[in-house]
């Protein structure tokens, strides 16, 4: 009896703590912080969220215990879900870079790493992924979908390590195959330097990085482009008709075709512009009480760049909300840069696969749309092209779709 009330009042007391901390540290901050509303001790603005609609909210209000800033910136084939046929094709890009390999459409390993991936990624569109991105140092313990992505991402770490180590069983110091090998051989020349980079754990999950960044995002693009091009059936011929002029049937398309390609390549911008996989960006955080705009942004506060916020600016493109290749296109039909157009973020920190991604969606959509045409079992007007779930990643609606040799 004694011990349990003991415990009751520890708990207390921290809870009081931890309130007063709060309190004190908000009225330091005190009108040097950016405008917002009055956050709650420990859950800071969490009531005033809807976890449905989280990019929404979250462009009105800061988050959470921690300091957090949004800032602006074949005959017909049967019905398939293309899911997984794109994500197979598309990853096997980037194990070709990683680890110096491919594998087989059917391989029962890659199959399963895709599936993880795709739920990990799906998972942080959720609500419940939202919530473990806000207050993750309390969820990991508690139960519920977050262990099922914690298992996920926990599979593949442990498959990155288990290339990691046979590369180190089969080395060429003289030969690098690969980015897994590259490392190594710098993990070596480095082993006496007490500050560098190149060690182990940061190899496992740099390589776990782009192998889970250069899968989703292209296939998930690629796959919110072709409901698309079956919502918008005169894009889709558009785009046809200027592949059989500058490629035709008889060769494959290659990366330089784009520059004749002024059409296609507007429909790929607009398709990432719509489709804002990334629209809260990836998170960052200051490592020095920073002034920005007369405001304080203090040391360890993460920063969300809201790339969405751009890529939907009236201001930049006529009507944000629809799907319009000529926001991309100038009076003369002419390819035109827009400087809104940022889904690979900006500045020193900007995505570093952004050109392999750019050549990837060129030359898959390209390739496809030489040899098919896109059907869907709904008509144009009744396929819906809102986001099945919009979160820190945004994740098109389920479909069907069939493919018609041209």
């Amino acid at each position: 009896m004694l011990a349990s009330g003991l415990l009751l009042v520890t708990v207390l007391a921290f809870l009081v703590v931890l309130v007063l901390m709060s309190v004190w540290k908000q009225r330091k901050l005190s009108g040097k912080l950016p405008p917002g509303p009055t956050p709650l001790p420990f859950i800071g603005n969490y009531l005033q969220l809807n976890t449905e609609q989280m990019y929404n909210s979250l462009m009105k209000v800061p988050l959470g215990r921690r300091s957090v800033e949004w800032g602006h910136g074949g005959m017909p084939s049967a019905l398939i879900d293309p899911t997984f046929y794109l994500s197979r094709t598309v990853s096997n890009v980037i194990c070709s870079i990683v680890f110096g390999d491919r594998f087989d459409y059917e391989d029962k390993e890659f199959l399963s790493l895709l599936k993880m991936m795709l739920g990990s990624f799906q998972f942080t569109a959720t609500s419940t992924g939202q919530l473990y991105e806000m207050f993750s140092s309390v969820m990991k313990h508690l139960p519920g979908p977050q262990q099922q992505a914690f298992m996920e991402l926990k599979g593949l770490e442990n498959f990155i390590a288990k290339k990691v180590e046979q590369h180190q069983n089969t080395l060429d110091p003289n030969s690098p195959r690969d980015f897994i090998d590259s490392f190594l051989i710098r993990m070596q020349e480095e082993r006496k330097n007490p500050n560098t980079e190149f060690y182990m754990k940061n190899l496992v999950l740099t390589t776990l990085n782009l192998f889970f960044a250069g899968t989703e995002t292209v296939s998930t693009t690629l796959r919110y482009g072709f409901l698309l091009l079956m919502k918008h059936p005169d894009v889709e011929a558009k785009i046809h008709k200027e592949i059989d002029q500058v490629i035709g049937r008889n060769r494959q398309p290659k990366y330089e075709d784009r520059v004749k390609m002024p059409y296609t390549e507007a429909v790929i911008h607009e398709i990432q512009r719509f489709g804002d996989m990334i629209p809260m960006g990836v998170a960052r955080r200051v490592t020095k009480d920073t002034k920005f705009r007369d405001f304080l942004i203090p040391k360890g506060t993460e920063v969300f760049p809201m790339l969405g916020s751009v890529l939907r600016d009236p201001k930049f493109f006529s009507n944000p909300n629809d799907f319009n290749p000529k926001h991309f296109l100038d009076d003369k039909g002419q390819f035109k840069k827009n400087d809104a157009f940022v889904p690979f973020s900006i500045g020193k920190r900007y995505c570093f696969g952004e050109g392999l991604a750019k050549m990837e969606l060129f030359l898959f959509l390209t390739t496809i749309m030489q040899n098919f045409s896109f059907r869907s079992p709904q008509a144009p007007h009744d396929i819906d092209v809102s986001p099945r779930l919009r979160g820190f990643a945004t994740i098109p609606p389920n479909y069907t779709m069939s493919f018609l040799s041209r």
